[in-house]
């Protein structure tokens, strides 16, 4: 069934950003309640709010609520998570690590806070409430200097009434092979959802699960959970949710690009939804079948394009270079291991991520499957968190990020060779070699660490290493080409090039800037001109490819003019 309004948009082809409004940029939160509506505007730090219901394309918010630098009641960094009856807000503010509470529903703009959470909240994401109890789901809960973050959820019983009021509980929930494990994993999720009129409680993550009634501690378990083996995959992430309207549950499957509802309350583990919007039927995946791809990484010769995907894990192959935007690949293949980076140089194509190396020394433009696979391990060198891959004439490298090396072998290796040097970098993650320069990023690493170039023809000798200083906002591409130096500067959603490589490792400002108009902009925007989380790159020497992360995923080409 086909939406009736759209906003931030005059009509539903237009995909423009902006300022006023009538505008958005980068919408992650939505709630409607009372005949109100609040949207959660992120990349303008501010919350939208319409005090009727919208009637037309484009309607202009009534109230804007902005942050105010300072101010502790507005400081609205990067909003995602808004709920409201009509009678209460809640808004997490991600980059400011507060929850934002309004026991009335704000009446004029910049109404500020009437209570401020903070205490052990790190990226606060989602907000789920009835008015009376209130959950916070957040990515990095407890991420304090000297504490491990964890994914979870803070419970408050009761409505907060006080600045800073600590939760009643905190909960993670962790699926392997049906087992929930709880508080102190690291590797749960936080929850969003809805309250039914009875009392129950529903919340989204891969899984969806069903309280029957307010959980009370940490260790109350959901009395159904929807979707375990061999039931509906939800794939939920980081936009995912759930709503109750007319009776029936409508869940946002926000890696499946649908929304998928049910008619009433699933009672059992592997129940399916009984309709979809957005998709033709509730398993379609349309994402999967117009081939977009989460996070690109290009590789080229100038022939054939080559993208890889640690969240699909796919291998995407186009025979010839596409010559018009959406272009459907020729071959896609399925990996059992995300590969985080790829690497090319001449016939050999390398995809590695996680514990996993493939390796081509053909390149794969008729479907051929991969010469050389590592699992685990080459040599004595054990994989713990690959993160780079780079090749020239000379050396085969890999970037553990978790081991803090770069693991340099003479050559492509084949059975088990030893290394023939290893670098110690903090948290390296992509690498690129052009034979004479090997380029370095520690995406997690610290402000004069994030770029490390090292001379080739030194690494026997240590490596020499320089360190590109400049202003870089959790870079993870690198790139050298003709002499040139390329940096996707991927959260301040720009490419730094500089045409000399020498003159990035002696300190100077790029010479051009991709995606910005100078150095002070940094907003993300959706356009030709404008680039959004850029991460990965590869030139071709007449095109440079530019691939956009997480919340994007466009590929882009450029034209390289003199």
């Amino acid at each position: 069934v086909a939406p009736d309004l759209v906003l931030g948009q005059k009509d539903f082809d237009s995909n423009n950003p902006g300022t006023g409004l009538e505008q958005l940029n980068w919408p992650t939160g939505v709630s409607a309640g009372g005949n109100k509506l609040v949207v959660a505007d992120s990349y303008n730090n501010r919350i939208l709010i319409w005090t009727g219901f919208p009637t037309k394309n484009g309607q202009s918010a009534d109230l804007v609520i902005q942050n105010r630098e300072g101010d502790p009641r507005l400081n609205i960094v990067w909003p995602w998570g808004v709920w409201t009856d009509g009678e209460k807000l809640a808004v997490s503010a991600t980059g400011s690590r507060m929850v934002l509470l309004w026991n009335t529903f704000p009446s004029r703009n910049e109404q500020p806070a009437d209570i401020v959470l903070r205490g052990d909240l790190g990226t606060p994401r989602h907000i789920t409430s009835n008015g009376h109890n209130l959950i916070v789901g957040d990515h990095n809960a407890f991420g304090r200097p000297g504490q491990q973050s964890k994914t979870g959820n803070f419970f408050w019983k009761t409505w907060p009434t006080k600045d800073d009021q600590p939760p009643d509980f905190f909960m993670s929930l962790m699926p392997p092979d049906d087992v929930w494990h709880r508080i102190g994993s690291i590797e749960g999720t936080w929850l969003k959802g809805e309250f039914t009129d009875d009392g129950k409680l529903i919340m989204l993550a891969d899984h969806l699960f069903v309280w029957n009634s307010f959980p009370q501690n940490e260790s109350d378990e959901p009395d159904i959970v929807v979707g375990t083996s061999p039931g509906f995959s939800f794939r939920g992430g980081d936009g995912g949710g759930v709503t109750i309207a007319g009776g029936k549950i409508y869940v946002g499957s926000y890696n499946g690009n649908k929304i998928v509802g049910y008619k009433s309350i699933p009672q059992s583990r592997d129940a399916k939804p009984d309709l979809a919007i957005g998709s033709s039927d509730v398993e379609a995946n349309t994402l999967e079948t117009n081939f977009f791809i989460t996070n690109p990484v290009p590789a080229t010769d100038g022939q054939s394009l080559f993208v890889s995907s640690d969240f699909d894990r796919k291998l995407y192959v186009w025979k010839a270079l596409p010559d018009e935007s959406g272009a459907h690949p020729d071959f896609v293949y399925s990996l059992p291991d995300g590969p985080w980076d790829n690497a090319l140089w001449g016939e050999t194509l390398v995809l590695a991520g996680r514990k996993t190396v493939y390796l081509w020394s053909k390149l794969p433009r008729n479907g051929e499957l991969p010469a050389v696979t590592f699992q685990d391990r080459i040599g004595s060198v054990r994989f713990q968190e690959i993160k780079g891959v780079a090749l020239d004439g000379q050396y085969f490298y890999l970037a553990d990020r978790q081991a803090n090396k770069v693991y340099i072998w003479k050559g492509i290796p084949t059975e088990n060779p030893e290394p023939a040097f290893t670098l110690s970098v903090d948290k390296p993650t992509r690498l690129f070699s052009d034979g004479k320069y090997l380029a370095v990023t520690a995406t997690e690493a610290g402000p004069e660490e994030k770029i490390i170039i090292f001379r080739v023809d030194r690494l026997s000798a240590g490596g020499d290493a320089v360190r590109v200083r400049g202003n870089f906002n959790l870079p993870e591409g690198v790139l050298v080409a003709q002499g040139h130096l390329l940096v996707a500067d991927t959260v301040f959603n720009r490419v730094q090039v500089w045409t000399k490589i020498e003159d990035a490792m002696a300190g100077k400002t790029p010479d051009v800037i991709l995606g910005a108009t100078d150095l002070n902009d940094t907003t993300p925007e959706i356009g030709q001109d404008k680039l959004f989380w850029p991460a990965a790159l590869a030139f071709d020497g007449s095109y440079l490819w530019v691939a956009e992360f997480k919340f994007s995923g466009r590929l882009l080409r450029f034209s390289v003019r003199e």
